[in-house]
């Protein structure tokens, strides 16, 4: 009988950071991270395939007609000869790249509801793995780092509140990320940031959950993990939705979804401005909640067909040519169900400039979307050091015209490359939210005429004075501390000249 080890998190973990030394030094990690990300894919397909099988093994016997019956009702079909093991065994294949791609593609033929267009865009025998002595030498390397048993994924050694596949996929994402600088922001909100928003929307059970700038999918995630029914559980009760421009990127959140057993979650390739796919008949889709880290001020979003826009996000007037952030928010807003909610993250341009965008926040205000204006702390995402700003909005906010100014610019953890924000910073942020308090020097509910009096100026520093007045100087016990030091400086020298003397160093 097969003995089952069991390896920690963190052995899983740095075994998949230590594989990507094959690719490291000969490629940017932005575009070896698919390779990596893939290989693990399939070799959790592998590990659950045969964890099953086993299973039914013990069960009924070594039948094979009833094992094939039994598998073909499982989550997934792994066609014959497409184990991570089947890959191994042709490591030293001259044509093992082009073996590769064969098995993805049957993976992908064999589960086209689920995996349909997932592996489109890699191709391991592709140059951009070297030519085909390199491209052989890395993928061999890979394949044999990937039948360490340290990487073993099999279900029945974990207890099934573990994510253990998952947790690592997470942390090779934000790895990724971290290592791609500005890029890895395109496709990686920092886990802290997006379980901050997670708490602030506050998902209920049976909710419809979006994310229109999804990146690999980690915010979704995260969001849906805040589902609680009443007993304060995490409940499945929800639906996913969400929609991603790069195609690789896109491909991740496909994995990532699987990985997490959120097969149901519909992800759509595409640009959510100008092709919305997430669409019931002929409108938009509508969600109860709505989250998004969408690209800060993104130049040529498409302004140039806003006015004709077939599902009218843009009456409340069409942002700039060159900075889509309130395009996005717009398009949520419009995706919200009449009870919704939204959570997204902009700079903090977004809060004060004027023009076109000045009457657009003018106009969420006046209709009393607007519940809250978070400042976070500078540093705190991949490849850009600028300090960003959480807005809230509430489609059911009531008779409650006021919005909650929150400065939590100052409470971080510092690191050396990024700042963090701690558990303790995240529970303040979130109480301060709900209980709409008014703290000295960290936040305030603003009326609508406080707002309007700032021609809706949403700069945090006009609702929330954070100055610090100096300490009061004694100056009579300053004057004092000067004499006594002086004084003592005198003596000093007076020594000094003595040793010097003494030394026959001067006159």
């Amino acid at each position: 009988m097969e003995t089952k080890t069991r390896p920690t998190q963190k052995q899983i973990n740095d075994k998949l950071w230590a594989a990507c030394d094959t690719f490291r030094g000969a490629f940017d990690s932005s575009e070896y991270k698919n390779y990596i990300l893939v290989f693990m894919f399939v070799k959790y397909l592998s590990d659950v395939w045969k964890d099953r099988e086993d299973e039914y093994r013990q069960k009924y016997g070594d039948d094979k007609e009833l094992l094939a019956r039994k598998m073909a009702r499982e989550r997934f079909v792994l066609p014959e000869g497409c184990r991570m093991e089947d890959l191994h065994a042709l490591r030293n294949d001259p044509d093992i790249g082009e073996q590769i791609d064969k098995v993805l593609a049957k993976i992908e033929d064999q589960n086209l509801q689920k995996l349909d267009g997932v592996f489109r865009n890699i191709s391991f025998n592709s140059e951009k793995l070297g030519q085909t002595k390199d491209r052989n030498r890395r993928l061999k390397n890979l394949l044999e780092d990937f039948a360490d048993p340290v990487l073993d994924f099999r279900p029945s050694l974990w207890d099934r509140r573990e994510d253990v596949i998952g947790n690592a996929y997470m942390y090779l994402i934000e790895r990724f990320a971290s290592g791609a600088g500005k890029k890895g922001g395109e496709f990686y909100t920092p886990h802290e940031v997006s379980e901050l928003l997670a708490r602030l929307v506050a998902p209920a059970p049976g909710a419809r959950i979006c994310d229109p700038t999804c990146g690999s999918g980690s915010l979704l995630i995260t969001v849906a993990d805040q589902v609680k029914d009443a007993k304060g559980q995490h409940s499945k009760d929800f639906a996913l939705y969400g929609q991603e421009s790069n195609g690789d990127t896109w491909a991740l959140a496909k994995m990532n979804m699987f990985l997490h057993e959120m097969d149901s979650a519909d992800i759509e390739w595409g640009d959510t401005i100008n092709n919305p796919k997430l669409r019931e008949g002929t409108g938009l889709m509508k969600f109860d909640v709505v989250v998004a880290n969408p690209p800060f001020s993104l130049d040529k979003w498409g302004a140039d067909t806003a006015e004709v826009d077939a599902f009218h996000r843009f009456a409340r007037g069409v942002p700039p040519k060159s900075k889509g952030d309130y395009a996005f928010i717009l398009h949520m807003i419009e995706t919200t169900l009449p009870t919704g909610r939204v959570g997204v993250i902009v700079p903090h341009g977004v809060l004060f400039r004027g023009g076109a965008e000045g009457r657009i926040r003018q106009r969420l205000i006046e209709e009393n979307l607007l519940e809250a204006v978070i400042g976070l702390p500078s540093n705190l995402f991949f490849g850009t050091g600028i300090p960003a700003a959480i807005l809230l909005f509430n489609k059911a906010k009531g008779k409650d015209t006021r919005v909650v100014f929150i400065d939590a610019s100052n409470h971080y953890e510092e690191g050396k490359k990024q700042n963090r924000l701690r558990e303790e910073d995240m529970a303040r942020i979130v109480d301060t939210y709900r209980n709409k308090a008014d703290i000295a020097k960290y936040s305030h509910a603003a009326t609508f005429e406080e707002m309007q009096g700032n021609e809706f100026n949403l700069n945090i520093p006009r609702y929330v004075d954070t100055f610090e007045e100096p300490e009061a100087v004694d100056i009579a016990a300053t004057q004092q501390e000067i004499d006594r030091l002086e004084k003592e400086l005198v003596e000093v020298r007076g020594k000094m000249n003595g040793y010097l003397k003494e030394l026959g160093l001067v006159p």
